[in-house]
């Protein structure tokens, strides 16, 4: 699968701390996001999970050939099963998760299940997050701006509070069209920030290079 410009949000964005020493990224695809958290981090423990076989051959395939690989490792599992095997909570949450409800068809089947919130619904993910979050830990995420609200509503039931949100837009004059989201146990005053991707086709703001600098080889 190509690496998208969601995927490269949430890593390079996603709450890192000297305390971070666990993460977790739910529904890992090629593992770029883990990969990113583990140059941006000292976390001894940086673990994925993916249920899609290709995508999981692929994700220890990158995990292996990358510089942190001793500390990083995938689980071939789904989400249940995994919070049914439990041993200790997480620092650090992230998911990009399946985001498109309806049913669309790219004629890719692995994409398109990985695009798809059939795969792996909202109320699961943030069931299993809650189950398998520390107490003082933290969960981030990147979901389509028209979900937000709900999103919020629904994690609230797991007890999961907003702590900060940023919208993101592709250019000055569209729409907001995804919502980084990052939440916790703890209540704490709410953040909300904007971000803007480009000021015009394949010229990027300050804003964004300065976020993302560290990952792309060209900007």
């Amino acid at each position: 699968m190509k690496i998208g410009t969601d995927g490269v949000l949430l890593g390079a964005s996603a709450p890192i701390s000297e305390q971070t020493n666990s993460i977790l990224d739910i529904g890992a695809g090629t593992g770029v996001i883990a990969l990113m958290l583990a140059q941006r981090s000292a976390a001894e423990t940086i673990e994925a999970l993916e249920i899609d076989d290709p995508a999981y051959e692929q994700c220890v395939h990158n995990f292996e050939a990358s510089p942190w690989a001793d500390r990083l490792f995938c689980y071939h599992a789904g989400l249940d099963e995994f919070v049914a095997e439990l041993d200790e909570p997480y620092d650090l949450i992230v998911s990009n998760p399946p985001f498109y409800a309806e049913q669309v068809s790219s004629g890719n089947t692995a994409r398109d299940m990985a695009r798809q919130n059939q795969s792996l619904p909202f109320d699961e993910l943030l069931e299993g997050v809650s189950q398998l979050l520390a107490e003082d830990g933290l969960f981030a995420t990147i979901i389509p701006f028209k979900e937000e609200k709900d999103f919020i509503v629904l994690a609230n039931a797991f007890k999961l509070i907003p702590h900060k949100i940023v919208h993101v837009k592709g250019n000055p004059t569209s729409e907001f069209k995804r919502s980084l989201l990052t939440f916790g146990f703890q209540k704490k005053k709410l953040i909300t920030e904007t971000l803007t991707i480009e000021l015009e086709r394949h010229k990027y703001t300050t804003a964004y290079k300065e976020l993302t600098k560290e990952f792309y080889l060209k900007m």
